[in-house]
């Protein structure tokens, strides 16, 4: 697939007559994309563009008023016109949310989203937009376009603060003041900001998240290319000019290198003389023993091999300590131990590290000291709801949430004690009593309990056809560690977005039901739980382009 669109590309290059550069890097890209298509279209990936048109000529939401002599702790609150359904108010614009957006049957709710952004943006394309492989209005969607199917309204904002009280969310505009936003659901989609690490002087660093960052990611490359140029530059500042520095060799950072490289290799090299050329260097500098840690070690050695092709120097074992204006200096631990510092010239360096609490999800968390102890995301049930909200009415997906998983092992001796009823050992029969009562205390690890039952054999390992204490402990293992948390992958917040959606619409024809009985916060929660099942992520793969290859991991089961 990648060979027939390497092909296409170079046709039309020939046919037109213009340098081929962009147009096989664009071939490349899109067929490592097609590559990728079954992981991307499995997991729902699609903005549903036919769908969003037919919505086009329709009458757009109601604007948002200000409520006439109400205020909330000294700041307006903001109304709509009242429809007599539930309101949904959606924070963020990003993968989770806009899937809820997507799920969401129309007229069961009002819905209210909220976000500095007024578009969503495809992620895996970034790293192409900066340097003009694909042009940024094709890595866009109009959020005011996505929710006009369900007709719901949006307010260019952000949130700051929230009363789990009163149920409100204050919104903010820099410059155009504060007000309250009502809800009876809350869905928190607002990502997460990349971590510091203590690293000093990162106001001197590109972020890539947004489709401003790549844009001025494009102009920095361009200006220092441009500077080069000039006849007045010392050759030990070009060679600064040219030195491009990615901190962090996950998927977002090695993306962005490879497309680098293409750029200089293809691009610019119709422009720009050999001497210039020459001067160009490309550093990843990353804090584990490979890049693309988060896949096989197979493929993480391919993508390293790759990299040393292409001359770009990857240093692994390796953090950031300063960043200046013109250089940066990190530390590198040797496997005896040892610790050696490093300083190198730089104009130009990408953050692309691991990601935390951004300002409002760490103020949410602070409101709910006994329940969310995670400091780099807020915890959330099975159900996706934000643990410490009595009534559920408030849920979080996306990077600023992680599923809280049970720890099996803790409970060994309770589980072992209500699994066996006769002797003392398990038999097969009371393991699957067992597996089926266990799957309603702990929803979410339904799948792995199962899968006890299914490898009896295996766990039995003196083949007396039972299980004793300690084979049970290596079964209790066995679930907990394939508990592990969700990966930071936009497919991870998509199929949680979808999730959502399917359960708000259930949800919503319980409203009546459950107004006509007059039913308690707690009733409420629990009959919920019983018309929904949890969430389940199901491993699509992960792909990374890194130039003429990609390393692609296309992970089986569910988690």
């Amino acid at each position: 697939m990648l060979r027939v669109a390497r092909l296409g590309a170079r046709q039309m290059s020939t046919a037109t007559g213009r340098p081929d550069g962009s147009y096989r890097r664009f071939g490349r890209t899109i067929g490592t994309w097609m590559v990728g298509t079954a992981v991307l279209a499995s997991a729902g990936y699609y903005v549903g563009k036919d769908e969003i048109d037919a919505f086009d000529h329709e009458e757009p939401a109601s604007e948002l008023h200000l409520s006439p002599g109400q205020q909330f702790k000294g700041l307006p609150i903001i109304e709509a016109e009242s429809t007599g359904r539930e309101r949904l108010v959606v924070l963020g614009s990003g993968w989770g949310a806009v899937a809820v957006l997507k799920t969401l049957d129309r007229d069961k709710y009002d819905v209210i989203v909220v976000s500095p952004d007024n578009y969503f943006i495809f992620t895996p394309l970034l790293p192409s937009a900066t340097v003009g492989t694909v042009e940024f209005r094709s890595v866009l969607e109009g959020i005011r376009r996505i929710t006009k199917r369900i007709r719901g309204a949006y307010v260019e904002a952000s949130a700051v603060d929230v009363d789990f009280e009163a149920k409100c969310v204050l919104i903010e505009k820099p410059g155009e003041g504060r007000a309250w936003l009502p809800y009876d659901r809350l869905v928190v989609g607002v990502g997460a900001q990349s971590i510091t690490r203590g690293t000093s002087g990162l106001e001197f660093c590109h972020k890539l998240k947004t489709i401003l960052d790549a844009r001025s990611i494009r102009q920095h490359i361009m200006a220092n290319f441009e500077k080069v140029m000039l006849p007045t530059t010392p050759d030990d500042e070009k060679r600064r000019l040219l030195t491009f520095v990615v901190c962090g060799g996950g998927p977002t950072g090695c993306e962005f290198a490879a497309e680098l490289h293409d750029l200089l290799a293809e691009d610019l090299k119709h422009y720009f003389p050999q001497s210039v050329r020459d001067m160009v260097r490309v550093v990843i500098v990353q804090s584990r023993d490979h890049v693309l840690n988060m896949m096989d070690s197979v493929i993480s050695e391919f993508a390293e091999r790759q990299f040393a092709r292409s001359n770009i120097t990857v240093v692994t074992n390796s953090r950031v300590q300063v960043i200046t204006e013109t250089s940066l200096r990190f530390s590198t631990k040797h496997e005896d131990g040892t610790v050696t510092e490093h300083e190198i010239p730089q104009g130009f360096v990408l953050w692309s590290t691991g990601v935390c609490l951004t300002p409002f999800t760490q103020l949410l968390c602070q409101k709910l000291p006994d329940y969310q102890k995670n400091k780099h995301a807020i915890t959330v049930d099975a159900y996706l709801r934000v643990k410490g909200i009595r009534d559920g009415s408030v849920y979080a997906l996306g990077d600023c949430a992680t599923v809280e998983y049970p720890h099996l092992l803790e409970h060994i001796n309770e589980l072992f004690e209500s699994a066996h009823h006769e002797g003392a050992e398990i038999t097969r029969t009371e393991l699957e009593m067992f597996v089926k009562n266990a799957a309603l205390e702990f929803p979410c690890a339904a799948g792995h309990l199962q899968s006890l039952v299914d490898n009896f054999g295996h766990f039995d390992t003196n083949h007396n056809g039972t299980i004793d204490r300690s084979e049970f402990r290596s079964m209790l293992e066995y679930v907990d560690a394939k508990l592990t948390a969700l990966p930071a992958l936009a497919q991870v917040a998509n199929q949680e977005g979808i999730y959502l959606g399917h359960v708000f619409n259930k949800l919503a024809s319980l409203q009546v039901e459950h107004k006509s009985k007059d039913m308690s916060a707690d009733r409420k929660r629990r009959s919920e739980e019983i018309s929904v099942a949890p969430f389940t992520y199901h491993h699509h793969g992960t792909l990374a382009y890194l130039g003429r290859a990609a390393a692609a991991d296309f992970g089986q089961g569910q988690t």
